[in-house]
């Protein structure tokens, strides 16, 4: 039986937003096809007639989440011009953020998957990280734009080392103390550089 192709576009959504929880989840070596159609309410088989291999299904959600991510951060920035790097960190450096993985950052929850792979999957992430530096550079006081960057890249870096930390471990209080601590002395020392 033929499916629409609005029906067809509709599934091929479905198995993308699926697969974008459960690789975060779980990573990418961490759930097979069979389990993400599974997930989507959908055949093992048909996950053919929409992608070649689950390495095309992993950029194509890298891709997708990357730019989430994006304009996510875009939002949250605009919504509070005399503070957007605040706001930024108020929303990522948050309980969500650890308690969430499947709802929350591509980069915290596979960059260590990432860093063992090679390709296209890996040229994306990298892409995706220098638009996050780029967005941070826009945000942090600096004298000039390297320094500007350079700041861009130490402030991503402490987020995402944060958020990865924060989920490691079982106490909560040490979870929150990674968090906080790291929410606060980056918020500290941004507007001590204004």
């Amino acid at each position: 039986m033929r499916v629409s192709r609005e029906k067809f576009a509709e599934n091929r959504e479905k198995i993308l937003q699926v697969a974008g929880v459960l690789f975060r989840e779980k990573g990418f070596d961490g759930i097979g096809v069979a389990e993400i159609m599974k997930a989507a309410g959908m055949t093992h088989g048909g996950f053919y007639g929409h992608f070649e291999s689950k390495e095309e299904l992993a950029l194509e959600v890298s891709r997708a989440l990357i730019e989430k991510v994006k304009i996510r951060w875009n939002e949250i920035i605009a919504s509070a011009p005399g503070r957007p790097l605040d706001a930024l960190l108020n929303h990522y450096l948050s309980r969500c953020s650890v308690d969430d993985p499947g709802g929350s950052c591509v980069f915290a929850s596979l960059a260590q998957e990432v860093s063992r792979s090679r390709g296209a999957v890996r040229e994306t992430f990298n892409d995706g990280l220098s638009m996050l530096v780029d967005i941070l550079s826009g945000i942090v006081p600096g004298a000039t734009p390297e320094q500007r960057r350079e700041k861009g890249f130490t402030t991503l870096s402490a987020m995402m080392g944060a958020v990865i930390l924060a989920r490691a471990v079982e106490s909560r209080e040490l979870s929150d103390s990674f968090l906080y601590t790291t929410r606060d002395a980056l918020s500290l020392a941004n507007r001590a550089d204004a």
